[in-house]
């Protein structure tokens, strides 16, 4: 069960699963409370309910393909989701993005520890703060053991969580007169693009790590499969956590915004009801924090190696990053568990900034450029095909980051375009169609110009090259 590999290539001999396991996994994932939270909060800064949950299905659609293509991927380069980045940024240079999502892996381990150790501190009658510093516990554990216990960990979350929503949505529609809310309906931009970019950012936050849990099929699964599978799971889960979301939001109004654990727990009953809804929380979180913890650990060992050439990491070192994350999210989480909602909201948002053109870049490089074909060897070496800075992708990266700023909206920032268009945020839109089209343009003359060489690097057998093919110095 333990996991021996990291961002090493997974040999053909070791794959295993069928692509529905994607489908288990991102369901369970999904069916936590901070997905609840994220669509309350349509509601909670205006919005009404009926566009809130018609523009939180949109951005779920939308951010969730672009996640879902991420994670075909997978299979076929059998690496971690941010070492096919390299191919874009260089060996060195895709340290860029990988620094920032680190910073989002701790962020969202602190708001899921938040939410998480309310639910195990009542749970336990231990208190919110001894809840957190247990629930972290457990997470580092079992981000430690690896692949195989967070599939389990997903299959079992998929239909304790289901389960447990459903009653919750019956007890729920016992106090809600739907109704009544579908004719309180009134349209307003601003308030239907930002249930839009609440939801879309909740989804593409996972690109930078969703291929690290699919590089593990066999190299033959479907891309089609896997992408299809994969949004289903995080459609569904998403959306039917962030519609129970706004219901709950809407009803309860000031009682959710502040104890958004012990609403959603006292709606279901007391007792032994209450205890296992506690343990629902606690098990979904843990879920989607397993990914976090396990997704961190591997973006950090990327952006070393990428320096010091290391592909193989001992145990002592595994757990060694993985404590790492897990202090640096517990001590967040403790220091801002007072202040959850609003700083969870501008999380999301400002984080949507610096991944929109990272996944632009990636997805284009990927199936339009190289299409879907890299040279696996040529990602660990400074000195290869891809070199270690490309300042190409560098660049187009932080035009992309840019050209968000004049349309991005937080409590902290509002960028000047913002009011002409009434208060709407349209950054994440910009960061993606700008940054997929200049890269598009730059990165298909770069591959028109590059010399075309052999079939394949020297030193570097065929097999090194993903899928099928050994490819030619003009590709990639």
């Amino acid at each position: 069960m333990v996991e021996q590999r990291s961002i090493d290539v997974i040999p053909d001999e070791e794959r295993h699963g069928t692509a529905f396991s994607q489908f288990t996994l991102w369901l369970g994932a999904n069916l936590q409370i901070t997905t609840v939270v994220t669509g309350g909060l349509a509601v909670v800064f205006g919005g009404d309910v009926v566009w809130s949950v018609t523009g939180l299905l949109l951005g779920n659609l939308l951010g969730g393909a672009v996640m879902a293509l991420h994670s075909a991927q997978g299979p076929r380069l059998g690496l971690p989701q941010m070492i096919s980045s390299r191919a874009q940024f260089g060996v060195r240079g895709a340290v860029v993005p990988l620094a920032l999502v680190v910073v989002m892996y701790i962020g969202f381990f602190a708001s899921g520890s938040v939410l998480a150790g309310q639910a195990v501190g009542k749970l336990t009658h231990l208190g919110a703060v001894p809840g957190i510093i247990l629930f972290a516990l457990v997470t580092g554990a079992m981000a430690t053991v690896g692949y195989r216990v967070i599939h389990a960990l997903g299959r079992v979350a998929s239909v304790v969580c289901a389960l447990a929503f459903v009653y919750l949505g019956i007890r729920l529609l016992d106090r809600v007169d739907l109704a009544d809310m579908a004719h309180q309906h009134h349209f307003s931009l601003p308030m239907f693009l930002l249930a839009v970019s609440l939801s879309a950012s909740w989804q593409l936050a996972f690109g930078p790590y969703v291929a690290d849990y699919s590089r593990y099929l066999p190299r033959t699964t479907s891309a089609r499969a896997t992408f299809g599978w994969t949004l289903a799971g995080t459609v569904l889960g998403a959306q039917w956590s962030m519609t129970f979301g706004v219901l709950v939001a809407a009803t309860a109004g000031a009682a959710f915004v502040d104890d958004q654990v012990g609403y959603v727990v006292g709606l279901g009953g007391a007792g032994l009801i209450a205890s296992f809804l506690y343990f629902v929380i606690a098990l979904g979180k843990l879920t989607v924090n397993v990914l976090n913890t396990y997704g961190g650990f591997m973006s950090i060992v990327t952006s070393v190696s990428g320096f010091r050439g290391q592909r193989v990491l001992s145990g002592r070192a595994r757990t060694a990053y993985i404590a790492g994350i897990m202090a640096a999210g517990t001590a967040v989480a403790l220091a801002g568990r007072n202040s959850f909602l609003d700083a969870f909201a501008d999380f999301l948002l400002f984080l949507l900034t610096f991944f929109t053109p990272w996944s632009a870049i990636n997805l284009v490089d990927y199936y339009l450029i190289s299409r879907e074909r890299y040279d696996l060897a040529a990602l660990s070496d400074p000195n290869g095909r891809y070199g270690g800075w490309r300042w190409t992708a560098l660049l187009v990266y932080g035009v992309g980051v840019a050209v968000q700023l004049p349309f991005l909206s937080t409590s902290f920032y509002t960028g000047p375009l913002v009011a002409p268009l009434g208060g709407a945020d349209i950054s994440w839109i910009v960061g993606l169609v700008v940054p997929a089209v200049l890269y598009g343009v730059l990165g298909a003359r770069r591959a028109r110009s590059a010399p075309t060489g052999p079939a394949a690097l020297p030193g570097t057998a065929p097999e090194a090259c993903a899928p099928g093919a050994p490819l030619g110095r003009d590709a990639g």
